[in-house]
């Protein structure tokens, strides 16, 4: 409202009391239009001849306002350098007419003021020209644009940037409402392409060479190459002038105008040769229309129109058809019955009287119908479909992508607001099933006469290296670690920085900077922020890739894998005597021992009546029960099985003894392998629950995440340097002031694991993640350098280098390994006892045996003992067979001795008698 009062004090010395003014034909002969835009400029030069041409078509076709004429009034200023106070002066004397629309105005800044008129006179303002994406606001709900709004145009240009994979650009500008504005948009819409504006470089309205010198030698000084220039026509033939003369338009560089080259190109048949060779290479857009009939025939007439003196733009034909909506819109407004009526506004008649004629403001009370009217029109005009979306932009949103070279200029492609970037027109797209020619540009020459797509950025300073910080280390002299005496630093870390520079398209000078004293290991972190002060470019080392680090700096596509692992001593463990009988509990046992007795006596009672192995003494059944039985568990059976039943009983006990015999083998040998070795923590969760010390090393990002993720005490963490504290501090354990584990990256584990053969990895790797190299915040370099990354990869580069520095003999692997698969006679001396002990009772019982047979045999009493012996020895050695022989024949003869005897008792005992 503070607005609208000072246009009213200005408003005071140019109105005139006009008082209020009602007509009330239903329809009038004449309605009133105004139309403000700059004469002299490339678009107000075309849009009057389009406006008037427009004006005169609409009176001289009867059908469409039917007998109702439009009077144009227009207001056209003579100098685009004119400030806006006149163009507001120019809206008041418009307002004297009753005017019930203008068409206009041609700029935004001055569409920004006028608005706040149309809003308090409900006057609608259909403009052509004026693009600035924030005059679609709710604050200026009687201003309608009736061309394309830049929030599309700076879409376009979002696309082509990163079509071309640039990912910074630099914006000059007019520093007004139209420029700020648009490049506003562009920001936005570079974001959500993962693209910025590196640098702004704002100009006054007005702006003179030697600000646009001073400006241009600001920007070249910028790392990006890639330049947008969002200007005015008269001023931008001028920047790309200056710019020439300084060496800005030359190979390396990319500029991108926004539509204003491309209607300086339409309009103007005849550039100065200098402007000419300032444009060379440039690429700038051009509002797309599509091609009818009706564009046809009055392009045809165009000549006719301006005598040749100028070409007809894109701003033209939608100047031609405002005209023409905002007839059709007057049309139903005309047939709802609408009057042209004009009121004063009551808040104003206070102001009566005196040389300030307040009260002569007059409000159009048909306004807001009209402007409904507009929004709805649907007409096919010469620019093509005019149809307003719900957001009040025009449908089919589209531009050309131009390309100058020469004296001329080459379409590239389009971009759509459907389709995006193609080289097929968008209606063309719209009518095919699958859009193959879309997300595609044909071949640009760039500035510099090259085909070759420019990089997009340069190194900032002429000359300087790059500084890239390299920490010393103290241990794991693998990755990183500096050459005594030099500056010479190598490693794995190194090797693969150097190789993806090498791949680079372009050379990089540079050189390594040591980070740290050497006596202990650096903070990583502080390695990081050096670069967010300038003081580093890049860094290179171990350096693992973290969240809170990506908020300091932008890290390269990661080229190692690794994760978190806990390394804990190894405890060797001596094996149980009896271990054996652990398989199988001693109701197991039990249980088995009772079966084999059982199946035993089911077998010989299936089989004692029809088979003779089954028979015999009752001591022989006896034992034909247990042979049979156990004997099924070590091999075939002697005893053949007759009967059907005990075949099938013989069969499932058989399956039975299968499954016993795998289950204890399988059993007793993970129990004797896998006792042998054990960890005093079983991984990072024993870790947590425990109160013990955690070692790790010193400046890695594992202290931040035990203590911030995993909520570990910090009080517990024990910094460690050198591989020789890593290996104490195991030993000694927490009892001793060492620690119970250490938890660090697997790359690093492995290395101090491939010569201590004491310790090793517990648990699963956890917390993945990966190295990469540090780059300043939005750092084009990092995005070339992961790229690299890949390519190394790729191509098996990447693996030679690792197998370079990283590949050892682990000889804790394959030693340990071979530990375990080596079992101890600890494990198996009582089963070696038990059987030892059983061939000691069988051998004593056989003695006592055979001493019993022999002196039964022999019968012979006193003997010295060393005959003995050797008698003893020759009966032993003697078969079986043969002593049953000499027992028998000895029986024999004694028989014999002893019946004479009986004999002659006899007869002595008759003699007797």
């Amino acid at each position: 409202m503070n607005m609208f009062w000072l246009l009213l004090l200005i408003f005071c010395y140019v109105g005139t009391g006009a008082g209020v003014r009602v007509s009330t034909r239903t329809r009038p002969s004449v309605v009133n239009i105004g139309s403000i835009f700059t004469l002299n400029s490339s678009i107000g030069k075309v849009a009057k001849v389009a406006i008037e041409a427009a004006v005169d078509d609409v009176n001289s076709n009867p059908a469409l306002l039917k007998g109702t004429k439009l009077k144009l009034a227009i207001q056209a200023e003579q100098d685009t350098n004119s400030s806006g106070f006149l163009g507001i002066v120019e809206a008041l004397q418009l307002m004297e007419n009753d005017t019930v629309a203008i068409v206009g105005p041609q700029q935004s800044v001055m569409a920004h003021v006028i608005s706040h008129i149309a809003n308090e006179l409900q006057v609608p303002l259909l403009s052509f020209a004026a693009t600035d994406p924030t005059l679609n606001s709710l604050q200026f709900p009687y201003f309608v644009r009736t061309t394309q709004s830049d929030i599309f145009q700076m879409s376009a240009i979002a696309e082509i940037v990163g079509y071309y994979e640039w990912r910074d650009v630099i914006a000059i500008y007019i520093d007004d409402d139209h420029g700020r504005n648009g490049i506003a948009a562009l920001g936005d819409k570079l974001a959500e392409k993962r693209c910025k504006i590196s640098y702004r470089a704002p100009m006054r309205p007005n702006v003179g060479r030697n600000e646009i010198t001073n400006t241009l030698l600001k920007v070249a000084l910028m790392e990006s190459r890639v330049i947008i220039l969002h200007i005015q026509a008269n001023w931008g033939l001028e920047v790309v002038d200056v710019a020439r003369n300084i060496g800005m338009i030359e190979s390396g560089y990319v500029w991108i105008a926004t539509d204003w080259l491309s209607t300086v190109l339409d309009t103007e048949s005849a550039l100065p040769p200098a402007a000419r060779d300032s444009i060379q290479g440039g690429l700038t857009l051009r509002m797309h229309t599509l091609d009818s009939k009706l564009k046809r025939k009055f392009v045809s007439r165009w000549s006719n129109l301006t005598g040749r003196l100028f070409g007809l733009n894109t701003y033209g034909l939608y100047a031609y058809d405002t005209v023409w909506l905002l007839a059709h819109a007057l049309d139903k407004f005309l047939n709802q019955g609408g009057n042209i009526s004009f009121s004063n506004d009551p808040r104003l008649t206070r102001f009566r009287g005196g040389n300030m004629h307040f009260d002569a403001m007059s409000i159009f009370d048909g306004g807001n119908m009209l402007l409904t009217n507009i929004l709805e029109v649907n007409l096919s005009g010469v620019s093509g479909l005019m149809k307003f979306t719900s957001d009040r932009n025009l449908v089919g949103a589209a531009y050309e992508v131009i390309n100058v070279i020469g004296t001329g200029f080459r379409r590239i492609g389009y971009w759509s607001n459907s389709f995006g970037l193609s080289v097929e027109p968008p209606e063309k797209l719209n009518e095919q099933v699958n859009h193959s020619h879309s997300n595609q540009l044909f071949g640009v020459v760039w500035p510099g006469q090259t085909i070759e797509k420019p990089r997009g950025w340069v190194f900032s300073s002429n000359g300087r290296q790059l500084r890239v910080g390299v920490p010393v280390r103290i241990n794991f002299r693998e990755f990183v670690s500096k050459v005594d005496g030099s500056d010479i630093f190598h490693g794995y870390c190194i090797d693969v920085f150097n190789a993806a520079l090498a791949i680079l398209p372009y050379g990089v000078p540079y050189k390594f900077i040591p980070f740290g004293d050497g006596k202990i290991n650096p903070i990583f972190t502080d390695l990081l922020y050096k670069i967010t002060t300038g003081d580093f470019d890049a860094a290179v080392g171990d350096i693992a890739i973290t969240t809170n680090r990506t908020k300091m700096v932008d890290f390269t596509q990661p080229y190692i894998e690794t994760g978190l692992v806990v390394v804990a001593p190894i405890q060797k463990r001596n094996s149980s005597a009896w271990a054996f009988l652990r398989p199988f509990t001693p109701m197991m046992w039990c249980v088995t021992g009772l079966f084999f007795l059982a199946v035993g006596v089911v077998f010989w009672i299936l089989e004692c009546r029809t088979n003779d192995d089954f028979c015999g003494p009752p001591r022989k059944q006896c034992v034909t029960i247990l042979w049979f039985s156990f004997l099924t568990l070590f091999t075939a059976h002697r005893e053949k099985i007759e009967s059907s039943l005990g075949r099938f009983m013989l069969l499932i006990w058989l399956f039975v003894v299968l499954i016993l015999n795998s289950s204890y083998i399988a059993s007793l040998t993970s129990i004797l392998i896998v006792e042998q070795l054990s960890y005093s923590v079983k991984g990072i969760e024993s870790l947590i629950t425990s109160n013990d010390r955690i070692g790790y090393q010193r400046g890695s990002s594992t202290e931040n995440y035990l203590v911030d993720e995993l909520n570990i005490h910090k009080s517990r963490l024990v910094p460690l340097d050198s591989e020789e504290e890593f290996e104490k501090a195991l030993n000694d354990g927490p009892k001793k002031g060492g620690v119970a584990a250490i938890v660090e990256k697997r790359a690093h584990m492995e290395l101090f694991l491939s010569s201590r053969c004491e310790f090793g990895i517990v648990g699963q790797e956890f917390t993945k993640t990966g190295w990469g190299f540090a780059f300043p915040r939005e750092s084009p370099l990092a995005i070339d350098m992961s790229t690299a990354i890949l390519k190394l990869s790729e191509s098996g580069e990447l693996q030679k280098i690792h197998d370079k520095w990283l590949a050892r003999k682990a000889c804790s692997l394959e030693e340990a390994k071979q530990d375990i698969d080596r079992l101890p006679l600890n494990s198996f001396w009582g089963l070696f006892l038990l059987c030892g002990s059983a061939c000691v009772v069988a051998l004593l019982l056989y003695l006592v045996q055979m001493v019993h047979q022999y002196m039964r045999l022999s019968g012979r009493g006193s003997q010295s003992c060393l005959s003995f012996v050797k008698e003893f020895l020759s009966f032993v050695k003697e078969k079986e067979n043969r002593v049953h022989k000499s027992e028998a024949k000895r029986k024999r003869k004694s028989q014999k001795k002893a019946k004479p005897r009986d004999n002659e008792g006899r007869r002595y005992q008759m003699e007797e008698s």
